[in-house]
């Protein structure tokens, strides 16, 4: 009903500018492109970025924005690499679920909306790494040679979940996996983001 009124109203308006009736080619023609404007728009799937807007506002769940540099990170035995790729990052978005004995069954269902939008091509896989039994997925927004944004998500059933989206300029897809590799070995200032550790505790 409203892709018809939408169009209607289109075509109203174009008539009114050239002040005479539709040629039949052009009538189709812009009638074509609006109607795969709007069913294009209508079907694209969820992000990640709508989900952390949805979501942060809701119970169980906690969202911070982080600048980078407000993270104190120990990076003296890091590679020239890994520093690189450190200094590329500006900032990180944080997305946590809490889990507790009476939404199992919520989480079992976020944790599925979460695969779900990853799921998709346009995040790419970078690495997958076990950090004490828990399973870390890393994929990327991007092209071979820069991301435009990282992605870190990792679940527990007795914790619950995290998403982090890692934004920064000139992200080299495999200069992050070093990095990652390197962070989770790295002596890091906790004070900064103490909500976010105080909450799944």
């Amino acid at each position: 009903m409203l892709t018809k009124q939408i169009i209607r109203q289109h075509i109203v308006i174009v008539n009114q500018k050239n002040n005479q009736p539709m040629k039949p080619i052009f009538n189709y023609i812009t009638l074509t492109v609006l109607i795969i404007t709007i069913f294009t728009s209508c079907n694209s799937g969820p992000t990640l970025q709508r989900y952390f807007v949805d979501s942060q506002e809701s119970a169980n769940f906690i969202s911070q924005d982080v600048p980078l540099s407000m993270v104190k990170i120990d990076d003296s035995q890091f590679t020239e690499d890994q520093k690189e790729a450190y200094n590329s990052v500006k900032r990180l978005n944080f997305l946590g679920y809490r889990a507790n004995e009476s939404n199992v069954e919520e989480l079992d269902a976020e944790v599925a909306i979460v695969k779900e939008i990853l799921s998709d091509s346009k995040y790419q896989d970078l690495m997958e790494f076990s950090d004490k039994g828990n399973k870390i997925v890393v994929k990327y927004i991007g092209d071979d040679d820069e991301a435009d944004e990282v992605i870190i998500f990792g679940s527990a059933k007795e914790l619950g979940f995290g998403v982090v989206r890692m934004l920064g300029d000139d992200m080299s897809p495999d200069k992050m996996v070093t990095l990652v590799s390197a962070l989770k070995d790295a002596n890091v200032d906790e004070s900064n983001v103490q909500d976010i550790m105080n909450f799944f505790k």
